[in-house]
């Protein structure tokens, strides 16, 4: 009973939110991954919106190449954190506490989306939602680009998206240009690449 219960915070927001109280962080890296960093190399600037930014990493690198861009995460913790981190860096960037299944405080579109580590972890309602969500913000050939663990036993239960589970919410709207299949600490994860219809 205890065991449930626990995993059923550290799996909530107030779980999410309790470990960067703590500074229990292991996903923020403070290191922007290199396939963004290889995308930014030949890609020309414009609007970029970060979903589930966290600290704000991802946003400030993408800031830094000429990108304007805007963060979302559900945690304020990490959001004060990313604010304070852009400041320093003497970036313009906006962020939002909010949840990534209801972006209507947004006006698209958006040229290029990104999510590291944040779709896998909604629920089947959740996922819907944020795929509509992604669709309205986004530009006709915008891209978005999509970091997720496949499936996997994690803290009792099974988490994470599969590649098939992502064509179904996406495939409508989206062309799935590439995707590669890695690991994360000895886990299956699969970086993708959709191009907006």
């Amino acid at each position: 009973m205890w065991q449930r219960l626990r995993n059923w915070f550290m799996r909530s927001r107030w779980g999410f939110e309790w470990r960067y109280l703590r500074g229990q962080t292991p996903w923020d890296t403070g290191i922007t991954p290199p396939e963004v960093m290889e995308f930014l190399a030949k890609t020309p600037p414009g609007k970029a919106l970060d979903l589930g930014c966290g600290t704000g990493t991802n946003a400030i690198t993408l800031a830094r190449h000429g990108w304007d861009v805007t963060g979302v995460d559900f945690s304020p913790k990490a959001i004060h954190k990313a604010r304070q981190k852009a400041t320093a860096s003497g970036l313009s960037i906006t962020f939002y506490v909010a949840d990534v299944t209801n972006l209507s405080m947004l006006q698209g579109p958006y040229d290029y989306v990104l999510d590291i580590g944040c779709l896998f972890a909604l629920s089947d309602k959740g996922r819907r939602r944020y795929a509509q969500e992604v669709e309205r913000l986004t530009a006709s050939t915008a891209w978005y680009m999509l970091y997720a663990w496949l499936p996997r036993p994690w803290r009792g239960g099974l988490w994470g998206i599969s590649v098939e589970e992502v064509e179904a919410l996406l495939g409508k709207a989206f062309t799935r240009e590439r995707y590669v299949i890695g690991q994360e600490k000895g886990h299956p994860s699969a970086w993708y690449w959709y191009r907006r219809k």
